[in-house]
């Protein structure tokens, strides 16, 4: 009897801390998360937050006023932050949390403040629109701004 009891204790405990450290969760701690593995520069961590096929798009606007929108696959922008020097610091300060969720959709915007080897590189607002499948939320599309105009 104490070895069943031993085993059950030994499960719930598992299935405790598999919620904990998974996107099962918030949209909020999903996105939470993303940025604790961002920083981390654990792009394992940051491939499994997000849905196959996910995309990401930046908004900028250029030295003549111009609008440019640029597209790339979540992959690539895995490969960039693998490729960020070990010798180099990075921080994206979120000011806040803007969450907005209907059933299996769910939005997270989050202005911001990005600051490299000590110096401010830009600020704007991520746009994060989430999925949930199977019970578990996935990045499915990822927006930003881009500007070092007005940074607080």
């Amino acid at each position: 009897m104490k070895k069943i009891l031993f085993l059950v204790l030994i499960l719930i405990n598992m299935s405790a801390f598999s919620q904990m450290n998974g996107s099962t969760g918030t949209p909020e701690q999903l996105v939470k998360d993303f940025f604790v593995a961002f920083h981390a520069q654990d792009t394992v961590t940051l491939k499994k937050f997000a849905h196959e096929g996910a995309r990401l798009q930046s908004v900028s606007i250029d030295a003549e006023g111009n609008t440019n929108l640029t597209t790339d696959d979540y992959s690539k922008f895995l490969k960039s932050i693998a490729s960020i020097p070990a010798d180099a610091t990075f921080e994206e300060r979120i000011h806040e949390y803007r969450v907005e969720e209907n059933g299996s959709l769910a939005t997270v915007t989050t202005p911001y403040t990005l600051y490299f080897n000590g110096n401010l590189y830009h600020c704007g607002v991520n746009s994060f629109q989430l999925v949930k499948f199977k019970g578990e939320w996935k990045i499915v599309y990822l927006i930003d701004t881009r500007t070092k105009k007005d940074c607080k």
